[in-house]
């Protein structure tokens, strides 16, 4: 009896393992598989820019480096006037991001969103560019990765920001999805709107591509 439950124990065990397995396996894939599927509906309909090359196009003063295996927007771009604030607060409503810091003129990504420096600030002209962390969402909870679900916005949404009393209102138009050193994501689609681009990485969880989402206040 005791060779018998013993062997049944070790079943019960394998299976256990084998099950998890499996579950972390396609808690892995799904979201891969997702994001395959949502960039291919968006390219059949026009709905997104893919750019698989490298931009030939150079932002005079912003370099790409590579930082622990990671191809991050360096810009040693500096103002003539500096601000009076250091972060500023960016809500998502479909996303539930509500008045998240974004830390204004760093280059480095933390554990907060992070403004590139010389990019244009909250209500300026130009293109005030915000990159944050993405990951699986299944992990999500144990991260700061508010960009992890950025796919799902729509056309029409809703980018807010707040900063000195000020709140400034970006309606998401477009979306782009290119090769992490091209750097023509960071300019305004036109010298004289005022628009927001709001990027991370994808697939969610790899270092792959970069997706951008744009905004244009209104």
């Amino acid at each position: 009896m005791i060779a018998i439950f013993r062997r049944f124990q070790g079943k019960l065990i394998s299976s256990l393992f084998l099950s998890l397995g499996v579950f972390l396996l396609v808690q892995v894939i799904a979201p891969l598989i997702s994001f395959e599927v949502w960039a291919i509906g968006q390219n059949i309909n026009s709905q997104v820019l893919v750019s698989p090359v490298k931009s030939s196009e150079q932002v005079l003063g912003i370099s790409v480096q590579n930082r622990n295996n990671f191809s991050a927007f360096i810009s040693s771009l500096k103002r003539e006037t500096q601000p009076n604030y250091d972060r500023f607060s960016l809500s998502v409503p479909k996303l539930k991001i509500d008045e998240m810091d974004v830390l204004v003129d760093m280059n480095y990504l933390s554990n907060s969103l992070v403004h590139l420096p010389g990019s244009a600030l909250p209500g300026e002209k130009g293109n005030v560019f915000i990159s944050g962390h993405s990951a699986l969402n299944q992990f999500s909870v144990f991260k700061n990765v508010p960009f992890s679900k950025l796919s799902e916005l729509k056309k029409g949404d809703q980018i807010i920001v707040e900063t000195s009393g000020s709140k400034f209102i970006y309606e998401v138009f477009d979306f782009k999805v290119v090769d992490p050193t091209d750097l023509s994501v960071i300019k305004a689609p036109e010298a004289q709107g005022r628009y927001i681009s709001l990027m991370t990485c994808v697939p969610p969880g790899l270092n792959l591509k970069r997706l951008v989402v744009l905004g244009k206040m209104i």
